[in-house]
């Protein structure tokens, strides 16, 4: 591989699972006959099940802060996380696992996720949450991450991981640069969130058994792997990625899910127990998290950490992954993210440090834009044209990454004009954030998909969300009185 091989996507791609943070409140789930007990760690390490191999217990301790840092940190809902505790309760002892200890956590991410770590370590995203539609749906998520972890996966699957740390290692240290870093990132993520096909399968029919003995309908696992294909072509509109590709829904795997099911009963099988989940995940957060900051417009604001810049027109500004990252029209591409730099590094040192390939040293300049002290350089690759830029804000370093295929006036243009609009927020910035919820109305008995779709407003794409959320076709009715999902800015 050759660095003009590396992509633009690499270049684009997060930070990975390896930042680490402090750990914030996740609830520890201990599973029993006469019910379950859930408490707030704080800043304590999570507990870890009774008799987990040793191994795995080190796995799932140094794997869990890595995981809530790479994911927006931990959500908190208190009525979701009720409703958590009592199912996995019920799948626990369904899976005759009474008294094993698990710690379920709630991640602040919008991605469609669910997965698990060896020791007991189960997380959903906020966005699979916001997908189910019934609890057997998310009963048929837990049981399926419960499976893998009584039938050992997670820790082959890090077992995979370590290898692909040690090849990873070779090539970053061979080709250096910030693009192979992100590059290995990548994989290295990917590699962890993924099982193997096989499996993935066998997790599908432990978990139907689990759901099923559990008192939940048994086909709601095919139903819901139906809803994550939708959502994946949805959400591929926009970003041109199969996002979901760790947990792919393939008719093939949709159908031996429905297969395992009817060998447990019809459809209806079971409790689905629609209304009291819906009612559980009313109000959530939806979308990225504007903890991580928000793009308004041409503008990123990020609240927490006190700043924003504003990209030209044909810059599309998205999140991914604790960075802003946006493809402009003629194809350069930008990255916005953070960096640990030592209070002592000065930012011209930090920038001649190696960490970005073919820096041209003699164009590394200093100066102090709105205030804020920043360094400034180019950089070329075999291919590829650099603009770098390092600001330091209250003692917080954040980096500006333009690559180019074309050295044109125009590329260094447009980087000049993002970093000198680098500034601290104002109030009038803040003001501008706005929140997305997910919110439930009740169909009336003249209502269909396209007037509750209309109450999400001018949403982009909001009629196609709104079936998609809601698992619905087009043509297909709505239940006078029942609720339904909408997205709503508020």
């Amino acid at each position: 591989m050759t660095r003009s091989d590396l992509s633009r996507r690499s270049f684009l791609a997060g930070t990975g699972l390896f930042l680490v943070a402090g750990v914030a409140g996740c609830t520890t789930l201990l599973g029993g006959r006469s019910g379950i007990t859930t408490r707030r760690t704080g800043e304590h390490t999570p507990a870890v099940p009774a008799g987990t191999h040793p191994e795995d217990t080190v796995i799932g301790l140094r794997e869990h802060p890595r995981i809530i840092s790479a994911y927006g940190g931990v959500y908190e809902h208190r009525k979701t996380e009720v409703l958590l505790a009592r199912m996995v309760s019920n799948l626990l002892a369904a899976a005759e696992q009474p008294n094993t200890q698990f710690t379920i956590t709630i991640l602040d991410s919008s991605e469609v996720n669910a997965f698990a770590l060896p020791g007991g370590f189960i997380y959903v995203t906020r966005g699979i949450l916001a997908l189910a539609n019934d609890m057997s749906e998310l009963a048929a998520v837990i049981a399926h991450e419960i499976a893998h972890v009584t039938l050992r996966h997670a820790r082959a699957r890090s077992n995979r991981v370590r290898t692909s740390e040690i090849v990873d290692r070779v090539i970053t240290g061979v080709l250096g640069g910030v693009i192979d870093a992100s590059q290995t990132a990548e994989r290295t993520a990917q590699s962890l969130a993924a099982f193997s096909q096989g499996q993935e399968l066998e997790a599908d029919r432990e978990g139907i058994k689990i759901a099923s003995r559990a008192g939940y309908d048994p086909h709601a696992a095919a139903r819901f792997l139906t809803a994550m294909g939708r959502f994946a072509q949805f959400a591929s509109a926009d970003t041109g990625e199969d996002f979901l590709s760790s947990h792919p829904s393939t008719p093939d795997r949709i159908q031996r899910a429905a297969e395992v099911a009817r060998s447990y009963g019809p459809p209806g099988t079971g409790v689905a127990g629609r209304s009291e989940y819906l009612q559980a995940i009313d109000g959530m957060d939806f979308g990225d998290s504007t903890k991580q900051g928000a793009i308004v417009g041409q503008r990123y604001i990020n609240p927490a950490q006190r700043l924003t810049f504003t990209a030209p027109r044909g810059y599309a500004l998205q999140m991914s992954n604790q960075a802003v990252v946006a493809v402009a029209d003629d194809g350069a591409a930008l990255r916005f993210d953070s960096a640990a730099v030592p209070a002592n590094t000065g930012l011209a040192d930090y920038l001649r440090s190696g960490w970005i390939a073919g820096l041209l040293p003699e164009t590394v300049t200093t100066s102090t834009v709105n205030g804020i002290e920043m360094a400034s350089g180019r950089a070329r690759t075999d291919q590829w044209f650099f603009h770098v830029a390092v600001a330091r804000i209250e003692g917080n370093v954040h980096r500006f990454i333009f690559a180019n295929k074309n050295d044109s006036d125009a590329f260094h243009t447009a980087a000049r004009q993002t970093t000198d609009s680098l500034r601290r927020t104002q109030a009038s910035d803040l003001a501008a954030i706005r929140s997305v919820k997910l919110r439930l109305v009740r169909a009336g008995g003249n209502d269909n998909a396209d007037t509750l779709a209309t109450r999400m407003g001018a949403l982009n794409r909001g009629r196609e969300l709104f079936l998609v959320v809601n698992n619905l076709l087009p043509g297909d009715p709505v239940e006078s009185g029942a609720p339904y999902k909408i997205v709503r800015v508020e």
